[in-house]
Parts: structure tokens; C-alpha cells; sequence
């Protein structure tokens, strides 16, 4: 069996190893995934982070998928294309947003599912539903702010069933 990576990138205010990032990468591991994390503080312009992501991932050997959350979820469908990405699990992505569409991301063809939250007042939840309907992705709203600490347990469930789910694609 070819290596399985999981990439997570996290949002511009968070960090590599956020309650977030920790509870899946936790399933990913269990599901025989090597886990990596990105590193982007200090790192506000989000072609920057695109161009970190591609150069942390140059030499990852196999299967990839890409977990994004906020910015990082910006940053993941930005890179998928290059990185020809298996599959895509989307936190509340900065997708559409004002200053990030000089450089519009054309995502790689791959499953993929979104959790938003209703009441996310940083990030409309309206362009999850623009961007689920352009790539026929899976999209959970789910009773939540911005962050969507309170919803770790749901956003575990909706990972690990994704996961299952694409295997036939890695």
C-alpha cells in the first residue's frame, strides 16, 4: 500500500498544532495516515502560505490530503491542483473573501467536504454553499461560530467518515 499523508493548515490567528488539528489528526493516525502539521505564523499574505504548503509537501511520496481550516482552508484548495490532492476536508474556508481573489485558487478534482457554522460572522457561510455547489462537494452546516470548538466531536465524526469514504481514491 502506497503512504497516505494527511497536511493540516491552520487559520491565520491559530497554530500547527491547534484542539482542532490535534482531535483529527488523532483519527487520521488511527486510520493509518502519516500526519503532518504546517507551520504558518508569522505569515500573513495568503499566496505566502500557498507557497509554503507546496514546499512543505515537495517530498511527500504518496496519497495526500488536505485539511484546512479558516485561511488554511483558503490555502488547501489553493495548492490542491499542484499537489494533485486525493481529497479535501474544509473548516470554515476563507474562500471568496476580499484581498484573496487576486489569486483565485482552481481546486484539484477530489472529494471533498466542508463544516461550516451557521453563525461564523469572520467567514460567510454563503460561500461554502457557493463553493460546495461549483464542486459538487459535501457541505455541513452545523450550529456554530468562526472557530467551531464547540462541534470538535461532530467535526471528528464528518473527518473520519471522510476518510473512509475517499479511501477508494488514495
Amino acid at each position: 500500500m502506497a503512504e497516505r499523508y494527511v497536511v493540516f493548515s491552520h487559520g491565520k490567528d491559530s497554530e500547527p498544532w491547534g484542539s482542532k488539528i490535534a482531535a483529527m489528526a488523532e483519527i487520521a493516525r488511527e486510520e493509518g495516515f502519516h500526519v503532518e502539521s504546517v507551520d504558518y505564523r508569522g505569515i500573513d499574505d495568503p499566496k505566502d502560505r500557498v507557497t509554503r504548503l507546496l514546499a512543505f509537501c515537495k517530498d511527500l511520496r504518496g496519497s495526500l490530503v488536505l485539511v484546512g481550516s479558516s485561511m488554511g482552508g483558503y490555502v488547501s484548495v489553493a495548492g490542491s491542483s499542484l499537489l494533485q490532492a486525493r481529497g479535501m476536508f474544509l473548516l470554515a474556508p476563507a474562500l471568496y473573501m476580499p484581498g484573496y481573489d487576486k489569486f483565485s485558487p482552481r481546486p484539484a478534482a477530489c472529494p471533498t467536504t466542508i463544516v461550516h457554522g451557521w453563525r461564523d460572522d469572520v467567514i460567510p457561510v454563503d460561500n461554502s454553499f457557493r463553493f460546495a455547489r461549483e464542486q459538487k462537494a459535501t457541505l455541513h452546516v452545523v450550529d456554530s461560530d468562526h472557530r467551531l470548538l464547540d462541534q470538535i466531536r461532530a467535526i471528528n465524526h464528518y473527518f473520519a467518515y471522510f476518510l473512509f469514504s475517499i479511501d477508494e481514491f488514495l
